[in-house]
């Protein structure tokens, strides 16, 4: 089985005239990517609004509030999950993922990461093409402006098993 192109799509929020670009954008692709997705979990240790968010800054930290007050497990990695069939833990999940030391969307069909913010600075998205497709017509539909730079990224076809791992 061949496997699809991939895009690597940068989606920092510093990359977006508003913060709140950033948020709508992984609002859809959540809506959009719903049923391939597996675990979408964040680490919720630390929690910090990004400088870059304008509205909606009193409400999340309410949330960041209210998560710091929950008790801490002894796991090791400190992971909460979020129910993408949830309204509210999708918009829940889309403000604190830019505020998480590490949020991940994982894909639920193959072992691969789709999203990921890191150190409440970096973010990414890895698509591949027919998830591309169908999110950016949604985001087409919707009338939001795809950002310049995701309409030229070049897809890359994975390497194929024998030839990852860097050595």
């Amino acid at each position: 089985m061949v496997e699809e192109a991939v895009t690597t799509l940068r989606a920092e929020l510093d990359l977006f005239g508003r913060a709140e670009e950033g948020f709508a954008l992984l609002e859809v692709f959540l809506e959009v990517a719903r049923p391939r997705l597996g675990p979408v979990v964040l680490d919720p240790v630390g929690l910090r609004l990004p400088e870059e968010m304008t509205d909606d800054r009193a409400v999340v930290q309410k949330l960041i509030d209210e998560i710091d007050q929950e008790p801490r497990g002894a796991a090791r990695v400190p992971e909460r999950g979020f129910d993408m069939d949830d309204e509210q833990a999708r918009w829940d999940y889309v403000r604190l993922a830019y505020s998480s030391s590490q949020a991940t969307v994982w894909s639920r069909r193959h072992r691969t990461t789709y999203f990921e913010a890191s150190g409440q600075r970096r973010a990414t998205y890895w698509l591949p093409d027919s998830l591309k497709t169908d999110y950016f017509a949604a985001l087409s539909s919707r009338g939001w402006a795809i950002p310049p730079d995701w309409l030229t990224a070049v897809a890359k076809r994975p390497k194929p098993w024998w030839k990852r791992g860097g050595r």
